[in-house]
């Protein structure tokens, strides 16, 4: 016969047992790994090379998750296809996304008034306003521009090279305002 106390020690390690691997399942249905499917679809040989979260003054804004195929350089992502998706945990104007947009992309290079008024324009058209949970991913075809989704719908591709190249370049670029978070998006390529 089991004495009450050690009955309630075997349904206490019967309980954190079952907490573990519900714990263990959800991490693994969360995983960084599980590919988006719009991921899947516009980089089919695309793998997670890495991902970081930006934070800035303490407040978490977004984690990001970059996909390349195998083979993918940090000096050339210019010109090598990738998805970088930016799962937001706060929420923002979209007007104050395409603004900060092409701050970042100034960065990197000037841009005339007249071409971030365009640029900003046309970020309006594809990227609306976010709230904590939105994803927003965008694919890089180099020579073409960018292709955007929104939490896996696809709404809308900006066909301009050079701003494909400066908008990834917000992250990627040597120039980035962010180097931890460049490094940490990276850490799986090559140079």
């Amino acid at each position: 016969m089991q004495t009450p106390g050690r009955t309630l020690k075997r349904l206490l390690l019967a309980a954190a047992a079952s907490l573990l691997w519900a714990g263990a399942a959800l991490a693994q249905s969360q995983s960084p790994a599980a590919t988006a499917q719009e991921v899947a679809s516009a980089l089919p040989q695309g793998q997670l090379i890495g991902q970081g979260r930006l934070t800035v003054w303490g407040f978490q804004v977004y984690d990001a998750r970059l996909w390349a195929a195998t083979g993918f350089g940090a000096g050339g992502y210019a010109s090598q296809p990738m998805a970088l998706e930016l799962a937001y945990l706060r929420a923002f104007d979209a007007v104050e996304v395409a603004k900060r947009s092409l701050q970042e992309m100034r960065r990197s290079a000037a841009i005339s008034e007249a071409q971030a008024a365009q640029w900003t324009t046309e970020l309006l058209r594809v990227i609306p306003d976010v709230r904590k949970g939105d994803r927003i991913t965008g694919v890089h075809r180099p020579g073409v521009g960018a292709a955007f989704w929104v939490n896996g719908r696809a709404s809308g591709e900006i066909r301009d090279a050079e701003f494909a190249r400066l908008f990834f370049g917000i992250w990627l670029s040597p120039n980035t305002s962010e180097p931890q978070l460049r490094q940490a998006l990276l850490a799986g390529a090559g140079e």
